[in-house]
């Protein structure tokens, strides 16, 4: 496939204002850690919610989506879907709580709310396993979905695609830091999403797919279109929407949708103005990532099943393509080497956004767990702000080269993602629980930690999860696997907590006069102090959780609704989609007045 001067231009007209942006900002941002990591604690909650969008729209996710809707249909999506519930927490419970800690890390956390080595050795440790080993693993997914683009579209060999694609994202990200991360996502969310929506449509109305009456009606699609799974396929219905409903969403650690908020997602909280501006961000995003951003995809999706029903035909299109990429998810990239000289420019000028946007921001968030919490604690306490911002640049570049390298060797987008979930089960509880439960310490999230990768390694890398978990020979149906690591791994950290000593007095009570998290589950601590003459709750402080839980389902129920109806009226479905309007809206107004009663508790 060759391209025009036409599409050049788009690519180089934007590449040339994302170098632009990283140098503009580089001198502000280089001034201290807190510019190059959190660009000082100034953004508005629009400019957030807007990066929020962007980072999580990389260039696997489109890759992802239609291995997903290929392999299980459009119902297969709740395997991430699902944590829409994990991500509205974090908007109505938890948004409130990281912006008051105003810790510079998440990592930083554990220094607050524990105590002594078992919290320091904490800190360092999930420094370099979610800083480097984790980040880089997330990187190289999103890398390994560049290569077959490149690969698909344009021809290049992988190595091609990692240095061109990766040297300007590493760049701007070095010269810009949080800033030029964040500001350049502003530019790289429209490029991206008109992109993706002028592709879906273009390629819809292709004369071999023939439009979307034509795509719904081909026997490759018809049994793929339901929102919701086969109810009377039990195996369909337990994996793809009770686990992930039931179990996953509050179970389960995965980058951008953290239990109790975290990563990416908690430093662009830190960032903000203020707690109303970090809700309001968060809000923002879930409300685009779940409602809206996944349709376009969706339809390119079921278009390529018409184009390329199977692998061997994506082969037989695409022979040069190596054995070890092919996959179901080359299928979207497939579909773009149709469009017409122009859009197709904008297409991929909007693949490298999506790229660039993410990887961005993972460089920048990883390096300041390098920064923050291992550098400056570990090494050099004593480090100047210059020289913490130089090893930031210096730590940008090396996750960038380990995570191409990664790529290098991987295939499949949709195999990391299912190993990353299973990593951390049974994770996620303790980080929904440690800001409202005293008892909680830091041997409970090293165990919890230890526990599930330990088991998750031992049931995927010996026969022992064969045996137990086989879909046809294993002494359980192999969709328990999940399930079975969260409860084993839940029990080991319970009975952790129990066996261990609490943490110290002055370590809950700084934490409680910090956070004011309220509730039961801080009674005993609060009654204690206060036996011993101690203050630390406020009076003028109330328990906001209720509201918030009341928040998170009427923010489900218009997500979801905006989802599905969306959905429906792309289907043509007027009935279903004109009552799921009408609830979206009820919903709406309903959240509206709760949560201007949570804005009077924050203000």
């Amino acid at each position: 496939m060759e391209l025009s001067a036409l599409d050049y231009s788009f690519i180089i007209v934007f590449f040339s204002i994302v170098l632009l942006i990283g140098i503009l900002v580089s001198k502000k941002s280089g001034k201290n850690t807190s510019e190059f990591f959190l660009s000082g604690r100034t953004m508005p909650w629009w400019l957030l919610g807007l990066s929020m969008v962007a980072t999580t729209f990389s260039t696997d996710t489109p890759n992802l989506v239609t291995d997903i809707v290929r392999t299980n249909g459009v119902s297969g999506n709740w395997v991430w879907w699902a944590f829409l519930i994990t991500g509205l927490l974090t908007v109505f419970v938890y948004a409130k709580l990281w912006r008051k800690s105003n810790v510079n890390t998440d990592l930083e956390f554990y220094e607050i709310r524990y105590g002594g080595a078992p919290a320091r050795f904490l800190r360092k440790f999930r420094a370099i396993y979610l800083g480097v080993i984790f980040n880089v693993i997330t990187m190289s997914a999103v890398t390994l979905a560049a290569i077959k683009i490149g690969g698909i579209m344009l021809g290049l060999e992988p190595w091609q695609t990692v240095i061109s694609a990766g040297l300007i994202t590493v760049t701007f990200s070095a010269l810009g830091g949080f800033k030029g991360v964040v500001y350049t996502d502003f530019l790289l969310f429209f490029v991206a999403m008109g992109g993706a929506i002028g592709a879906a449509y273009y390629l819809v109305n292709l004369p071999e797919v023939g439009g979307i009456e034509a795509v719904m009606a081909n026997e490759n699609v018809k049994d793929k279109l339901n929102i919701l799974p086969d109810f009377s396929n039990k195996q369909a219905l337990i994996t793809l929407f009770i686990i992930p409903l039931a179990v996953q969403w509050w179970s389960s650690w995965y980058p951008g949708a953290e239990p109790g908020g975290g990563g990416y997602i908690a430093q662009r909280m830190l960032a903000a103005k203020n707690e109303n501006h970090a809700i309001g961000a968060t809000f923002f995003f879930n409300i685009m990532h779940y409602a809206l951003r996944p349709w376009p995809w969706i339809l390119v999706a079921l278009a390529s099943l018409v184009v390329y029903p199977d692998i061997a035909s994506i082969h037989e299109a695409f022979p040069n393509m190596a054995d070890d990429k092919l996959g179901h998810d080359l299928a979207y990239s497939a579909m773009l080497t149709k469009l017409p000289s122009g859009l197709l420019g904008l297409v991929l000028a909007s693949l490298i956004a999506a790229y660039m946007s993410t990887i961005s921001t993972q460089l920048n968030w990883g390096s300041s767990y390098i920064v923050y919490d291992f550098y400056k604690q570990q090494i050099n306490p004593k480090a100047s702000e210059k020289r913490l911002v130089a090893v930031g640049r210096l730590s940008t570049v090396a996750l960038m080269v380990f995570s191409a390298l990664l790529a290098l060797l991987l295939q499949n987008a949709l195999q990391l993602f299912e190993v990353l979930l299973v990593f951390g089960a049974g994770t996620g509880l303790i980080f929904i629980l440690r800001w409202f439960w005293w008892r909680i310490n830091a041997w409970s999230e090293i165990t919890a930690m230890f526990a599930s990768g330990i088991i998750s390694i031992v049931l995927k890398l010996t026969a022992i999860g064969p045996f137990l978990f086989a879909a046809d020979t294993g002494v359980f149906p192999d969709w328990s696997e999940y399930i079975f690591v969260v409860l084993i791994t839940t029990i080991i950290w319970l009975a952790a907590t129990f066996m261990t000593q609490p943490e110290s007095k002055m370590v809950l009570r700084e934490f409680y006069k910090k956070i004011q998290p309220g509730g039961p589950g801080w009674k005993k601590v609060i009654n204690e102090a206060n036996s011993d003459g101690v203050a630390i709750a406020d009076p003028d402080e109330k328990w906001s959780v209720p509201q918030g839980i009341s928040a998170m389902v009427l923010g489900c129920v218009l997500i979801y609704t905006c989802m599905f109806a969306t959905g429906y009226w792309i289907y043509g479905e007027i009935k279903q989609a004109s009552i799921l309007t009408v609830i979206a809206i009820v919903s709406g107004i309903l959240l509206a007045r709760v949560w201007n009663r949570m804005k009077e508790n924050i203000l």
